[in-house]
């Protein structure tokens, strides 16, 4: 093949989307050509022997620019040169690698969603969901194309004491018997920094659905031990008990409020790519 080349992220991801075009010294285009599923190009279009300014696109990438030689060969009639461009390496615009594309599946014995209430108007009681289960989407091109959606079964909540989370499961918090499940789909994703993101989506929690912005943080992506490959996610919101109509309360001396009305949520998340989890 005439041209030969690899185009990866700066994790060795492939970009199976990316753009090839190679302009020779007159400033005429020679040769343009599209990477393939594993981000690679073998394009036969003949090449004059020669000096070349390479350029490589892709959508949600800053491009990339570098020279090559063209050697051997005489021309088109003789079939060309050839240039082997090696890996070329694309950086995301803002500066921070993402998963690959594709669908990831949270495992959830490596992941984490929590809440949190102020107590007594001085400290924090903590809970966590022990039954729930995510999938996501990284889009392949702009990453505001990315989806996650998200189903928690409402009485797996644990705080480490029966009796408060017999009270939280009733009709007064979460209502289980009624509303077994919490779910939360994407609506939309804006970057707020280099490795954030805000997540607009909608949580439905006791029947009732509300708007729910999560503010996102990338970990970074790597092999496990089980031969897959992981990405790791930190999230947070707060929410208001009054919005999901879990109005109980109880009021002691002073207006002090047993319970905070806003509630904390903290996910630490890690996703394993492809569609089921590992046996293990």
């Amino acid at each position: 093949m005439p041209l030969t080349a690899r185009i990866r992220t700066r994790d060795g991801w492939a970009v199976p989307h990316a753009v090839v075009t190679m302009i020779d010294a007159a400033g005429t285009q020679a040769l343009r050509a599209g990477t393939d599923a594993e981000g690679a190009v073998r394009d036969a279009t003949p090449l004059a022997p020669g000096t070349y300014t390479v350029v490589v696109t892709a959508v949600g990438y800053a491009p990339a620019a570098a020279s090559a030689i063209v050697t051997g060969g005489g021309g088109a009639g003789n079939g060309g040169g050839r240039a082997d461009l090696g890996t070329v390496t694309l950086a995301r615009q803002g500066g921070t690698e993402l998963p690959p594309p594709g669908p990831w599946t949270v495992d959830p014995a490596h992941s984490s969603v929590a809440a949190v209430a102020q107590h007594l108007g001085i400290s924090s009681v903590r809970g966590r969901f022990t039954d729930f289960s995510a999938v996501l989407e990284i889009a392949p091109d702009e990453v505001s194309g990315s989806r996650v959606e998200a189903v928690i079964r409402a009485a797996s909540i644990d705080t480490g004491n029966g009796t408060r989370d017999a009270h939280l499961r009733s009709a007064d918090f979460l209502d289980v018997e009624r509303h077994p499940e919490i779910t939360y789909r994407s609506t939309g994703l804006t970057a707020a920094g280099s490795d954030r993101w805000t997540v607009h989506g909608e949580l439905t929690m006791r029947g009732v659905v509300r708007p729910v912005d999560l503010d996102l943080a990338y970990l970074g992506t790597g092999p496990d031990p089980w031969g897959g490959t992981r990405a790791a996610f930190r999230a947070t919101a707060e929410l208001r008990r009054e919005d999901f109509a879990m109005n109980y309360n109880q009021v002691l001396r002073a207006g002090v409020a047993a319970i905070g009305t806003t509630l904390r949520v903290e996910l630490d998340v890690q996703a394993v790519r492809g569609t089921s989890l590992p046996v293990r």
